[in-house]
C-alpha cells in the first residue's frame, strides 16, 4: 500500500489534470456554440442554390459537363479524388479514427485514388502508411471560412476541368445531435440528376420564369463552381462541430474519471492515515508499558 504522501502527490495530480480536461470542455462548448451559429447562416444559400440548379435542369435536357464526367466510359480506370477532412488535434474521442477508417475502405475500392487532406492529424496518418497527399491545405480546420473553402472547390474543380480527376468525393463528419456523430462520405462531381429532382419546393412558393443569357448551360458553368464550394463549406463547419461535441464528450468523461479517482484515493488516503495514527497510538502504550514495567 502506497504511503500518505504518494497518495496526495498522486491526487494533486489528478486535480491539476481535471483542471485542464474542465478547461478544455468550456473551450469547445464556447467552439461549438460558434459553429453552430455559422451553419445556421450558410444552410439558406446552400438550399437556395440546390434549388437553382433544380430549376436550370428543367431547361437543360441535354447533359452538362459536371453532369457527365469525361471519363465515364473507362470504368476500371477511373482516377477519383478525396477531400479528407479531419482534425489538427487529438482528444476527441474516436472522431479522427471513423474518418480515417472509412478513407482507408474507400482507397482499398480502386487503385486511382488522389487525396485531398484538410487537417494536420489526417497528414500524419498517410505520411506514416507511406500513401502519397495530392494536396494538403493548412490552417483550415480551426477557422472554417468561406474563402478556404473556395480554395479547396478550386482546386479539385481545376484538376476534374481538365480531366485529371473523373470522380470527387468528399468524407466530413456530421453531427446527426449532441450525443451522435457519423462519418459521412459524399460524391461531389460528377453531379447527378436524380438528387436534385427529389428536392421539393412548397407549393405557396412563387417561383417566376427566369431568363437564362446566353444559355442554361453557360449558367451552371457558373452556378455549379458555387454550389460545390458551399458544400465544402457546409462539411467543414459541420466537422468543426462534430470534432468540438466530441472533445467536449471526452474531456466531461475525462473529468467524470477524474472525480472517481479522487473519490477512491481519498477513501485510500483515509485509510493509510487511520493506520498511520493507529500505530503511533499502539507505539506510545507500548512504549509507555515498557517504563512503567522498567520502573517496577
Amino acid at each position: 500500500m502506497a504511503n500518505a504522501r504518494e497518495i496526495l502527490s498522486r491526487m494533486k495530480s489528478i486535480r491539476d489534470t481535471r483542471k485542464i480536461t474542465n478547461a478544455m470542455y468550456l473551450i469547445s462548448s464556447t467552439k461549438l456554440k460558434k459553429s453552430k451559429r455559422m451553419l445556421e447562416e450558410t444552410e439558406p444559400y446552400f438550399y437556395t442554390l440546390q434549388s437553382l440548379i433544380q430549376r436550370i435542369l428543367r431547361h437543360m435536357p441535354e447533359d452538362h459537363f459536371y453532369f457527365h464526367s469525361p471519363g465515364d466510359e473507362k470504368k476500371k480506370d477511373r482516377i477519383r479524388g478525396l477531400i479528407v477532412i479531419t482534425g489538427d488535434k487529438g482528444l476527441a474521442g474516436a472522431y479522427n479514427h471513423n474518418i480515417l477508417k472509412m478513407a482507408q475502405q474507400w482507397m482499398e475500392q480502386g487503385a486511382n485514388n488522389r487525396l485531398y487532406v484538410v487537417g494536420e492529424l489526417g497528414r500524419q496518418y498517410f505520411s506514416s502508411k507511406h500513401i502519397p497527399v495530392e494536396e494538403q491545405f493548412h490552417y483550415t480546420v480551426q477557422n472554417p471560412t468561406m474563402h478556404r473553402a473556395r480554395m479547396i472547390s478550386s482546386s479539385v474543380l481545376e484538376e476534374y476541368q481538365n480531366e485529371r480527376l473523373d470522380e470527387v468525393w468528399i468524407l466530413f463528419t456530421q453531427m446527426v445531435n449532441s450525443m451522435k456523430m457519423e462519418a459521412r462520405l459524399e460524391q461531389l462531381l460528377p453531379l447527378k440528376r436524380e438528387d436534385f429532382s427529389k428536392i421539393t419546393i412548397p407549393a405557396d412558393i412563387y417561383q417566376e420564369e427566369i431568363q437564362m443569357v446566353p444559355s442554361p448551360s453557360a449558367v451552371m458553368d457558373h452556378v455549379v463552381p458555387n454550389y460545390i464550394t458551399g458544400f465544402i463549406f457546409g462539411a467543414l463547419v459541420e466537422s468543426f462541430c462534430s470534432e468540438q461535441n466530441s472533445r467536449m464528450m471526452a474531456m466531461q468523461a475525462a473529468s467524470d474519471n477524474a472525480d472517481k479517482i479522487l473519490s477512491d484515493l481519498s477513501i485510500e488516503y483515509n485509510r493509510v492515515r487511520q493506520a498511520a495514527i493507529t500505530q503511533e497510538i499502539t507505539e506510545i502504550i507500548s512504549g509507555a508499558k515498557a517504563q512503567k514495567k522498567k520502573r517496577r
